[in-house]
């Protein structure tokens, strides 16, 4: 009976010893709470007591809640993630972002304990921010261009991009990060997607550009062919005009170096009958009676 005893009393002590252990990963703090209510800092009710990594004894009844430290990524995007938004001009786009941030260690009160699902209330919290400051964005942009140009609100805000996303990124860490027990480190806007109808009138403007540039390069291409062909046929023929003009001036400079030696009536004479001897038909034309 003392040995049963002495042996249900060890299990429950070896029992109690592993209830009281917990390990806290590398980059992690550990939270406990008793019964419900956060374990505090002595004399200051709104600091918790932190637990670092490593091995750590607690109360068997009390829960541990683990928080990491690391910077962690809020993605959303993809067709049920992704955040819509109205421009002024009517138009729905569809954002794709990641929200960057890591929790405060001297705020993990509110992180842990302000809401029930912080992370939720975060990402609405930021779908509103980000849908008020796209309807807006026209509006609070300042005019740089003496002239500008009237945009649609897709075209402007992919143009003006990295200025909408300093905004975005500034309006998140004043508004959200300080209420909520989290340092905003980034904000990536990664895609700024148009309605289905805009991606379709955009894809078949840029499929009209390609094909017109290219028929443009084409005629260019026959253009320039055609001018090259009729530049060497002016080169052929010119000489081809040369050299008949140097064979008439050769033949010229002949016939006179004849006709100064008086040998011209006999060449000419010899000329003609070496003509008429190779000629199959002779007409001869009669004098009129005088």
């Amino acid at each position: 009976m003392q040995l049963g005893l002495l042996l249900g009393f060890c299990l429950v002590a070896l029992f109690l010893w592993f209830k009281s252990l917990f390990r806290v990963p590398e980059s992690h703090v550990a939270v406990l709470t008793s019964f419900g209510r956060a374990v505090h800092v002595p004399g200051s009710p709104r600091t918790l007591r932190l637990f670092r990594a490593g091995l750590n004894f607690k109360a068997p009844w009390q829960h541990v809640h683990l928080v990491r430290m690391m910077e962690q990524n809020l993605d959303l995007s993809g067709d049920h993630r992704g955040l819509s938004a109205m421009a002024q001009d009517g138009t729905i786009l569809r954002f794709d972002s990641v929200l960057r941030f890591v929790p405060k260690q001297e705020e993990l009160y509110e992180y842990l304990f302000g809401l029930r699902a912080p992370l939720e209330h975060i990402t609405g919290l930021f779908s509103c921010l980000l849908r008020s400051e796209i309807a807006n964005f026209k509006h609070t942009l300042p005019i740089t261009e003496p002239h500008p140009t009237v945009l649609g609100s897709y075209a402007l805000l992919r143009r003006e991009r990295h200025t909408l996303h300093a905004r975005i990124k500034s309006f998140v860490q004043e508004r959200i990060g300080a209420h909520y027990g989290v340092q905003f480190h980034a904000v990536d806007l990664t895609d700024i997607l148009p309605p289905d109808e805009l991606a379709e009138a955009l894809n078949a403007v840029i499929n009209a550009r390609t094909e017109a540039g290219a028929l443009l390069a084409q005629a260019e291409a026959e253009c320039q062919q055609r001018i090259l062909a009729a530049e060497q046929g002016v080169a052929i023929a010119k000489s081809h005009a040369q050299a008949a003009a140097d064979e008439a001036l050769q033949i010229a400079a002949h016939l006179q170096a004849l006709d100064r030696a008086s040998t011209l009536d006999p060449y000419v004479a010899r000329r003609r009958a070496e003509v008429y001897g190779t000629a199959r038909s002779i007409f001869v034309r009669e004098k009129e009676a005088t």
